[in-house]
């Protein structure tokens, strides 16, 4: 009976999980210099939409 290749197995598990994390640092990155939250949303940093927002002990007019 032949004998099970275990380090062959858990190479190709890790080759999986390599692959699939660089996939998901990929499409976080995409994310982010598109400017989008998943969804298609646009994200507003700073603030709410439309609206200005001032620094604290600034005057706005």
């Amino acid at each position: 009976m032949a004998k099970p290749n275990y380090q062959y197995e858990k190479r190709a598990k890790d080759l999986a999980k390599k692959k699939k994390k660089e996939e998901k640092l990929k499409r976080k990155q995409e994310r982010k210099t598109d400017g989008t939250v998943e969804g298609g949303e646009a994200t507003v940093e700073g603030g709410a939409e439309g609206q200005a927002v001032a620094e604290p002990g600034t005057v706005v007019a």
